[in-house]
């Protein structure tokens, strides 16, 4: 087999191996590009209530803390509760986040959940699971520098055409101009 039939072979299975990859990064990068105008990993929701307002001022009793979940319907459980001052309460309750302020009544509920095709692509794009995936990535990338290296020895006659070597450096060129206006 010739130097152009190997060529081809690698360019070929290396190309459909890094399809699905490719996919997957492109689809993570946009998402994660974005994440000032939408949270890609996670679904944030918040609501509000009102209960009866408290005069109470000073460190707030689990007696009490108990008292205001169950006014809420929320079971009278918590994880965790942090008083930042006299007047305002927040209460971790199962992975999610209630905020009570003392003086006015209002509670404020927030709750986070994984957005579920999301948070696994975006957690493999930024290399949150590290270990193997380490070496998967660095293989995908190996792969995309062959197709570059294979794909220009498919060139009929090895010779590249001029809108094609445009195209190429015009690869090169728009993250170097990046650099120049961001860097």
């Amino acid at each position: 087999m010739n130097l152009r039939k190997l060529s081809h072979a690698l360019h070929r299975d290396i190309g459909y191996l890094c399809i699905g990859l490719t996919l997957i990064y492109a689809l993570s990068g946009i998402a994660v590009n974005h994440i000032r105008d939408w949270n890609p990993s996670y679904r944030v929701v918040r609501s509000s209530a009102q209960i009866a307002p408290n005069s109470f001022r000073g460190v707030v009793p689990e007696s009490m803390v108990l008292a205001m979940l169950r006014q809420i319907g929320e079971p009278a459980s918590y994880d965790h509760i942090f008083q930042n001052d006299p007047q305002s309460l927040t209460v971790f309750v199962e992975g999610r986040v209630i905020e009570f302020d003392l003086a006015t009544g209002k509670v404020e509920f927030e709750r986070v959940t994984p957005r579920p095709f999301w948070h696994a692509i975006n957690a493999l794009h930024l290399n949150h699971p590290k270990k193997a995936w380490t070496w998967i990535a660095d293989l995908y990338a190996g792969g995309l520098i062959l197709l570059s290296a294979t794909g220009r020895l498919l060139l009929p006659k090895g010779r590249i055409r001029p809108r094609c070597l445009l195209l190429t450096l015009s690869g090169f060129l728009v993250p170097l101009i990046a650099l120049a206006i961001y860097g």
